[in-house]
């Protein structure tokens, strides 16, 4: 087949949409299928070989966004392409466009929700509104989008259920993970020249991987730190808007050692980072899969997360993880047990990762995509 994928955000942004887009992307060419991306431009220096760009705008709240704002001739560029789908990432400006280019040219449109953005706007809004108005004005927003592509993709079941609770109407709805690669993400890896790097030496390494920003709730592992004995760190792994005010976090709690900022870790050392820990940790209830904790798990570690949205369908609890509340006091908890685990919990996490395969998952949206396409040809 031959796929648009037209995403919100591509690199050299860093998210978890960018990320399930380069990973479908490779998976689906692997299959044999032809893929197109299409994404706001990042300006000279930040495009890649083989993209295809609309104009954009540097978002001023979150500068390593891209906004395509400005006019694009996208339907001469789909009608180029010839695509037997468009498969739209987010819900914002390409999102929108993609929408109206499928309308134009008949090329059936399915959509993956990969953003939990009701959940963003208290932070990023660009303009001062308070936040049950900004959630209300969302789900109004995200009611009449969802109901628009020929199919809507979830990455958990909780995300449909939200839909549900908030009155979304699809077509047609699946759930679809975003996959990952069990062979670069697996147990065994050595991580001795990672906890070199930082100085880490008998230590128990607990690991924090992904944006850091404000929704994902951190200063709730970085405050357990507190309540975990001595010999337990905490590796934040990323960057992103929160970072100098989870530094500050760390001080002001007087655990400058005991906290590791890394900043960004190219993709091919993050497996060696996983590697490098015990416990991954997550206290986001933002999520609508986890990828970063799936990976995790792929490399072994059990995995202490927030007791809500998508880790309840990726966290087992007592088998491969434990659940904690939104306190510093249970987070710390989680991570004990996680800790005192064992090989068991650890094998756990491994065949739970190895479900969320990136070939299993690409087939699994080659199917969807022939049976989409397929229903708008006349029998």
């Amino acid at each position: 087949m031959r796929i648009a994928i037209m995403t919100d955000s591509y690199l050299p942004t860093r998210d978890g949409v960018v990320t399930a887009v380069m990973t479908l992307s490779k998976s689906l060419r692997d299959l044999g299928h032809t893929v197109f991306i299409i994404a706001p431009d990042p300006g000279e220096g930040g495009r890649e070989e083989g993209v295809h760009y609309f104009p954009a705008m540097r978002f001023r709240k979150y500068p390593d966004y891209f906004l395509p704002v400005f006019p694009s001739g996208k339907r001469g560029l789909i009608e180029s392409l010839d695509p037997d789908i468009i498969h739209i990432h987010g819900v914002a400006f390409m999102a929108l466009k993609g929408l109206i280019v499928s309308r134009s040219t008949g090329v059936p449109a399915v959509a993956t929700y990969c953003t939990n953005v009701v959940d963003t706007l208290e932070f990023y809004s660009p303009v001062p509104i308070p936040a049950h108005i900004l959630s209300r004005l969302a789900w109004v927003y995200l009611r009449n989008f969802l109901k628009r592509p020929k199919c809507v993709v979830a990455l958990t079941p909780a995300t449909l259920t939200e839909f549900e609770e908030n009155g979304v109407v699809t077509k047609r709805t699946a759930v679809i993970p975003v996959g990952i690669d069990v062979d670069r993400f697996a147990t065994g890896l050595d991580g001795s020249g990672i906890r070199e790097r930082h100085g880490i030496a008998d230590e128990r390494v607990v690991i924090h991987v992904g944006r850091v920003s404000y929704e994902k709730n951190i200063g709730v592992p970085i405050k357990a730190m507190r309540h975990l004995p001595e010999g337990v760190k905490l590796m934040v792994v990323g960057k992103g808007p929160a970072l100098e005010d989870m530094k500050g976090l760390a001080r002001s709690e007087g655990l400058e050692g005991r906290v590791i900022f890394t900043g960004f870790v190219p993709d091919d050392e993050l497996a060696l980072y996983y590697s490098a820990s015990d416990v991954v940790v997550s206290a986001s209830r933002f999520e609508t899969q986890g990828l970063t904790i799936a990976e995790a798990m792929a490399c072994g570690l059990p995995a202490a997360c927030s007791d809500g949205r998508a880790f309840l369908d990726v966290v087992e609890d007592g088998v491969n993880g434990f659940f904690f509340k939104d306190t510093p006091e249970d987070c710390a908890s989680a991570i004990l047990r996680c800790l005192e685990g064992g090989e068991g919990m650890s094998a756990n996490a491994r065949r739970t990762a190895e479900g969320y395969s990136m070939r299993a998952v690409a087939k699994r949206m080659a199917d969807l995509y022939e049976s989409v396409a397929g229903a708008g040809k006349p029998s």
